[in-house]
Formats: structure tokens, C-alpha cells, sequence
């Protein structure tokens, strides 16, 4: 019996492990309302804010030829777990799904000399 049990292991091993291996994507580091809060600081100049949040996605400007720069960013997250291995190896799955997403807009208002002159930001999860 152990010779049996010993012998699925070792042929459902890869299975189990061929979505946990391999190489990482390089990921972006996420922009998030701490980073915001932590970095962005009045007075900055533009390249400054490049530096730290990359490039915008949208520039308008005001009647004065000031900028504002917009920063939206939204992230889906799908969360998926199982009830266990030996149902998996039973050929029976038990799974439960979740997911949301979340966005996060970052507006960076630049005054005359293309420093900034305020920021805001908004959050929301659903």
C-alpha cells in the first residue's frame, strides 16, 4: 500500500507543481496611494514625478498654460482556491472563485515653472 501511495505522489508531483514553476514575469512596481503619500511631495518638479510614478496618462492644462497630469491605473485580482490535493488526484474538484478589482487615479497639478502645486488621489475597490 505504501509502494502504491508512494507512486501517485511521484507521478501527480509534477502536476501539482507545473503551475508554481518556471520564470517570474518582471513585474512593474505597483503605484499605490502609500507610494502616492510617501513621494509625491509639493514642489517637485516634473521630471521629479516622472521619476516616481512614470509617465502620465493623460496632461491637460488650464488657462494659464499649467499642467495637470493624470495617472489611472486599475488592476483586476482573481483569487482561486481548492479544497485539497487528494480531490484533485481523485479526479473530483472543489474550487471557489473570487475576484475584484481596484482602481487608483493620481492627479498632479503643476504650477508656472512645471512644479508641483497640489495632488489628489482617489482609491476604490469593487
Amino acid at each position: 500500500m505504501k509502494k502504491v501511495l508512494l507512486a501517485i505522489c511521484l507521478a501527480t508531483t509534477p502536476l501539482l507543481t507545473a503551475c508554481t514553476t518556471g520564470t517570474d514575469p518582471i513585474r512593474e512596481e505597483q503605484m499605490t496611494v502609500a507610494k502616492a503619500q510617501r513621494e509625491i511631495k509639493v514642489g517637485m518638479t516634473s521630471a521629479e514625478v516622472v521619476e516616481v510614478l512614470g509617465s502620465p496618462n493623460m496632461v491637460t492644462t488650464d488657462d494659464k498654460r499649467r499642467e495637470t497630469w493624470v495617472y489611472d491605473r486599475v488592476s483586476s485580482n482573481v483569487s482561486k482556491s481548492s479544497s485539497g490535493v487528494w480531490l484533485l488526484i481523485a479526479g473530483a474538484e472543489s474550487a471557489k472563485a473570487s475576484s475584484n478589482q481596484r482602481t487608483l487615479t493620481i492627479i498632479v497639478k503643476f504650477d508656472e515653472d512645471n512644479r508641483v502645486r497640489d495632488f489628489a488621489y482617489r482609491t476604490s475597490t469593487f
